[in-house]
Order: C-alpha cells, then structure tokens, then sequence
C-alpha cells in the first residue's frame, strides 16, 4: 500500500517537480545558439570594414559595445594603443584571458563569392579570418561571464581586445606594458580549413624597413652624377637571396618592395624594402638577423648610398601546454564539427574547384583532426602571451577544407555563413574550456607545472622588438 501511495504522490505533482536537473552545460550552449545570429551580425560588420593594425576604431569600437551591454568594465587605449582594450566580468577566483583579433590584411579583396570577385574600391580584406575571431571570442566571454553569475563561481573571465596580429604585434606591447601579469590561462583560437586542437607551435619572427637613400639625377642626362636607392634595395635582395642556401631548413626569410622609384628616366633617391626572418627559436632569429643587416651595409657600401632600418615586429615562438591542449581537444570533440546546408556545399563546391592540389577533402569540416605536437611554420604574437602565462588554442572549419589562410578563397569564407558556423564551433569550445578550468583545480595545477618545467628556471623575458613603441601608422 505504501508503494502505491508513493506512486500516486508522485503522479499528483506537477510536470516541472519531476523534470530531471537541468544541464548546465546544455544550457550555455543553448544560450552561444540563441546568440548566433547577434555573433553573425558582429563577424559580417567587422568583415566589411576590414580595418587594417591599429586603425581599427570601429571594430574595436563594436566589440567593446557589447561587452559593455552585457556587464563587463571596459578599460580602452591600454598599452598606448588606441585599439586595444580589456573587458572584464566577475570578481575573485581564477583569471582566463580570452583573446580577440580584428585587423585585416592590406593588398587582398574578395566578395564573400566562390569565384574570384574582387569588391571595387576596396584595398583590405578579412583573408586571416579575425573579424570570425573577434566575433567568436566575444561570444564566449559573454557565456562564461552568464554561468560565472548563474553558478556562483568565483572567477573573473577578461577578454582582451588585441589589433594589429598581421605584422604589428599588438599583444607583445600588452604583455610588455604587463597586462597578463595577473593571469592565470589564456585561452585563443584561429580560423582555419580544419577543426583542431592539436599542440602546435609556431616560429619566432621578427620584421623590418630597411630605407635605402642616395642621390636623384637624369638617368640618361647625368647617371654619373646619381647613386640609386633602388640598386640599395635590390643589391640587398640579392645578398639575401643567396644566404637563403645558408640558413638552417626550417628558416623563413621574405620581403616586398614598398617604395622604388615613380620614374624609369628619374634615378630613384629613396626606396624601401620590408623583410620577414622567421626561426623555430628567438636566438635562430637573433643570428639570421644580424646577418640581414651585414647585408643591408654591404648593399649601401656597394652602391654608394646609405641605409638605416626600423624594426616593426617581433613575435616568440608558441609554447605548446599539452595538459591544456589535451583538455581543449576533448572539449572539441564533445561540441563536434560543421555540416553545410545546401546552399553552403555548393559554395563550397565552388571554391574547391579553384585549389590546385588540396590537402583537406570536402566533407572534413564534420570531423576533428587527430591531436599532434608539431611545429607550424606561421608565427603569431600570441606566443609572447603563452610565455607570460599558460596559453591554449583551437582551430575551426570556418574555411572550405584546403583553404590557405591569406587567399581570397578564405576572405570568401569569412564573410559567409560557413565562417559564422566555425565562430559558434569556437565560442562553445572556449566556454567549456574555460568552465574545465575554473572548476578543476588538478587541471590548473597540472598546466603551470608544465608551464614552468617549459619556460626554465632562469627564464627571463625577451621582446624580439626591442623597446620601440607601438608602431601605429606601420599601416599607412
């Protein structure tokens, strides 16, 4: 009788006393779905303004808008950049840094189309994916800082609103002004062909302008009278060129003539050359370096003018933390990959066909790659974040699988819904990442052991840019 009492109770309450406790997990990944079309919106305006390093005012602009609109302090100009700020939410309790890029690249433009389709008038694009990243890191900040207020846990969540990543190296002046000091974790992620949280690290770089001058004259009426900055720029090329047989395999040199000339019949009295050195290790760097400067003396000795150079950029190496790349590749999985709808397959169709050899098959978007440690040949100021404090990463499929970061295939992309699904993909990731680590002090343990055993006993800082201030007209 009593059995049957107890059922008759039971069935007497209402629906909701029976319902099973809700999932928190389920439901701030309910609350990333419900904000999906708002991150969209945030990803196609950054898209199409396409602000290149540290002119980005309206995108910085909208990201710190709707940080604000949903509690975070906001502190702007930090490290004496106009663009960059820090957003936080919470109090006490772990700090997590998430970062976010918005600048675009100069010198690409592309219509978010599956053929080539230039937009007219348009010099910059987003063919690095950051408007996606900007948009991504946003929305998950936003999440973490819901269920930090739903679930009671101490903790603060910062985002960190980071320009000018192509070539500027905005966060090496935030982690030098010590911004990260603070920190606990910092969490990152990147656009890319591919889902993956694999552990895999970058080169070290460095840039500069290397400034030729000498002397204008007619270049028929009077050649004796003229010393040409162009030969500077291109007796130095050459000289590099044939060191390039000379450095270690897994060196990377380039550069790009920004100023030579305006006039065959005009010997040129200024002309400029942007060079890239990029090593596996800081001190590989060094070395290359000093060699590219012996060779930018012996071109100006040799041609009779002068040179001076500015270093623009300098980014250490990533520091890979495989506890937190396990965890973060475990938190991919559990959210999964992309499927396209129609109308995105046959895009995708449409920008395969433009690959010569790709690497990825169509259809890998729905899966996650198998995890790894290895060293990627790009390079990234998010590696002087992972020095100041343990840092990890993630890609997602925001581009057609074989897409080359860099292309107009991947500018296409970002601008399109295929981007915007690789952004909820990133955001979801991030948020369980980051509420792993809140919650799991065994996990935070573990990674700065890691982090520490890595960065050495008698490690000691070291900018690859030197002391110089922000560069922020490099753009102009």
């Amino acid at each position: 009788m009593i059995r049957y009492a107890l059922v008759f109770a039971l069935a007497a309450l209402p629906a909701s006393a029976l319902a099973q406790p809700a999932d928190p997990m389920a439901e701030i990944i309910e609350l990333i779905d419900a904000r999906a079309d708002q991150s969209a919106d945030t990803a196609r305006k950054l898209w199409e303004w396409a602000e290149l390093g540290y002119q980005e005012e309206k995108s910085s602009g909208l990201l710190k808008q709707s940080l604000s609109a949903n509690g975070f302090t906001i502190t702007s100009g930090v490290a004496d950049i106009p663009t960059a700020f820090m957003a936080e939410y919470g109090e006490g309790g772990p700090v997590i840094a998430i970062l976010a890029e918005y600048d675009a690249l100069p010198g690409i433009n592309q219509d978010a189309v599956s053929i080539r389709s230039p937009i007219e008038g348009k010099g910059a694009a987003h063919a690095c994916g950051h408007n996606l990243f900007g948009a991504g890191s946003v929305e998950a900040a936003i999440a973490v800082s819901k269920w930090l207020k739903k679930s009671g846990t101490p903790g603060r969540v910062r985002l960190y609103g980071t320009p000018a990543e192509e070539g500027g190296s905005g966060k090496v002046y935030m982690v030098r002004a010590g911004l990260f000091e603070d920190v606990d974790f910092a969490l990152h992620w990147h656009a890319a062909d591919r889902n993956s949280a694999a552990a895999r690290t970058t080169l070290a770089n460095r840039s500069a302008k290397f400034r030729f001058r000498g002397v204008s004259a007619h270049a028929a009426g009077a050649p004796e009278k003229a010393r040409s900055a162009l030969d500077g720029v291109e007796s130095f090329n050459m000289m590099v060129n044939m060191m390039r047989e000379h450095v270690p395999q897994q060196s990377r040199i380039h550069y790009v003539i920004t100023e030579g000339g305006v006039a065959p019949n005009v010997v040129p009295d200024f002309a400029e050359v942007f060079y890239y050195v990029r090593h596996p290790a800081p001190d590989g760097v060094d070395e290359i370096w000093a060699r590219v400067e012996d060779a930018a003396r012996g071109a100006a000795l040799g041609t009779g003018t002068t040179v001076d150079w500015e270093v623009i950029h300098g980014n250490n190496p990533l520091l890979v933390n495989e506890p937190l790349a396990k965890m973060m590749d475990s938190k991919l999985r559990q959210i999964g990959g992309i499927t396209y709808t129609a109308e995105e397959q046959a895009f995708a169709d449409g920008i395969y066909a433009s690959f010569d050899k790709p690497n990825l098959k169509l259809g890998s978007q729905e899966e996650i790659q198998p995890y790894a440690v290895s060293l990627g040949y790009g390079s990234t100021d998010v590696g002087d974040v992972s020095y100041a404090t343990p840092t990890v990463g993630l890609n997602t499929a925001t581009w057609v699988p074989g897409t080359s970061a860099h292309s107009w295939q991947s500018s296409a992309a970002s601008g399109m819904s295929i981007g915007f699904k690789g952004v909820q993909v990133a955001a979801k990731t991030l948020t369980l990442a980051a509420i792993e680590l809140y919650t799991n002090p065994e996990l935070r343990a573990e990674a700065k052991v890691e982090f520490d055993k890595a960065r050495g006993p008698d490690y000691q800082y070291k900018s690859l840019l030197g002391d110089r201030d922000p560069p922020l007209d490099y753009r102009k």
